[in-house]
């Protein structure tokens, strides 16, 4: 098994991609196998998210591109602002992994989360696509 230990930035092309859905590109230790059939371990500190793009190497200078895997998402088009953060404020209030977009949200499927959407006068859809949520207030910034 190759041991992946560190994230890093480069603009060489990477040896192998690893698909991952959100909730595998936030824990810190899982076995994986790679789109070329490799069989890798990730190992990164704790509170670590992979986000799309992220390069993972090892001592040796192997990297492996990280890409979000498509998920079903509930979707949500709006183009109305207050109606918009009336629905960012309801999901955040629950704790929801959101991507916010320009007049439109994203979050992983959820019947009960849709049905409170829709009482908000808004319409959701589902649809199968990579998920990158926000990483939040305070990430990155050693809190």
């Amino acid at each position: 098994m190759l041991k992946l230990t560190e994230t890093t930035t480069t603009n060489e092309q990477p040896d192998d991609t690893l698909t991952l859905p959100y909730d595998a590109r936030q824990k810190s230790r899982q076995p994986a196998v790679t789109q070329g059939g490799r069989h890798v371990g990730v190992f990164l500190p704790r509170g670590h998210t992979l986000r799309h793009g992220a390069i993972l190497t090892n001592s040796q200078g192997f990297k492996v591109r990280v890409d979000a895997a498509p998920e079903e998402l509930s979707v949500v088009k709006c183009e109305d602002p207050l109606l918009l953060a009336r629905a960012c404020y309801h999901l955040g209030n629950r704790h929801i992994a959101l991507q916010i977009l320009p007049n439109e949200l994203r979050f992983l499927a959820d019947h009960v989360l849709d049905q409170m959407l829709v009482g908000l006068g808004l319409a959701v859809e589902h649809q199968t696509l990579p998920f990158e949520p926000e990483a939040g207030a305070y990430h990155g910034h050693g809190h």
